[in-house]
């Protein structure tokens, strides 16, 4: 099973490519990992709706019926580490080819979308930025991962 994660990142800040190339990084030993980000226009409120359909239309392109979708929502589940990592120990085990992650645009992503993904998570109740939100999904990512192969990361 390969693993990708998918983005609408529209800034680019050294901090954060640091951060994916890290946990890209970190994550490979365990999976094959990488980030890919697809196109996103500078965010503009008044077209929100037409944005949102047009990249929830261009993630849906990109996902086939092999594929596990885990999206992060912040309507979805409240999960911890633990529980997420038997969520992704599950998705290993579902006899999908590719476990595929997505976080939305700056307007979230279509009922299309959401109706695809198997499981819906929750990073948190508090709204944050999108780089943020990525740092931290691709770190509880890396974390499922060491729970599951009992790699010394996560304290119990």
């Amino acid at each position: 099973m390969k693993a990708v994660l998918f983005d609408f990142k529209t800034a680019k800040e050294e901090w954060f490519d640091h951060a994916v190339a890290t946990y890209t990084k970190k994550l490979n030993p365990y999976i094959p990992f990488e980030v890919i980000s697809l196109k996103s226009s500078k965010s503009d409120r008044d077209d929100a709706l037409s944005k949102k359909k047009q990249e929830s239309e261009d993630l849906l392109k990109k996902i086939t019926n092999d594929d596990y979708v885990i999206l992060f929502d912040e309507k979805g589940k409240d999960l911890d580490s633990i529980q997420f990592s038997k969520q992704i120990e599950a998705a290993q085990m579902s006899g999908k080819k590719r476990l595929v992650f997505i976080i939305g645009g700056a307007f979230g992503v279509s009922d299309e979308v959401k109706n695809r993904a198997q499981l819906k998570v929750s990073l948190s109740k508090m709204v944050m930025n999108h780089l943020v939100a990525e740092t931290v999904a691709l770190e509880q990512i890396y974390r499922g991962f060491t729970i599951i192969k009992r790699i010394p990361y996560h304290n119990i």
